[in-house]
C-alpha cells in the first residue's frame, strides 16, 4: 500500500515518470522506502528546503497507526 502510493505520488511530479522504481526492505518494525529516479528529477522529489519529501513522509507517518511500522525514505539518482 505504502509503496503504491509513493510510487503512483512521484510518477505524477516527475519529469520522466518512467524512470521511477521502489525497492523496501523490512527489518522488523522498520521499512526502509529507497525511491529511485532520473538525476533531473531529484529536485522535485525533494522540493524545496525538503518540503515535498517531509509532506511524502507526513502522509504515509499516518500508516504506521494502521500497521505499526515506521518507514524511512530515501531518493537517489536511478543508475
Amino acid at each position: 500500500m505504502v509503496v503504491d502510493f509513493i510510487e503512483h505520488y512521484a510518477r505524477l511530479i516527475v519529469a520522466y515518470p518512467e524512470d521511477i522504481s521502489i525497492q523496501m526492505d523490512e527489518d522488523g518494525d522498520i521499512c526502509s522506502v529507497m525511491l529511485y529516479a532520473n538525476p533531473a528529477d531529484i529536485g522535485k522529489l525533494i522540493g524545496k528546503e525538503g518540503k515535498m519529501i517531509g509532506a511524502i513522509k507526513t502522509v504515509i507517518s499516518g500508516c504506521k497507526a494502521k500497521d505499526g511500522k515506521s518507514y524511512r525514505i530515501n531518493v537517489e539518482a536511478c543508475h
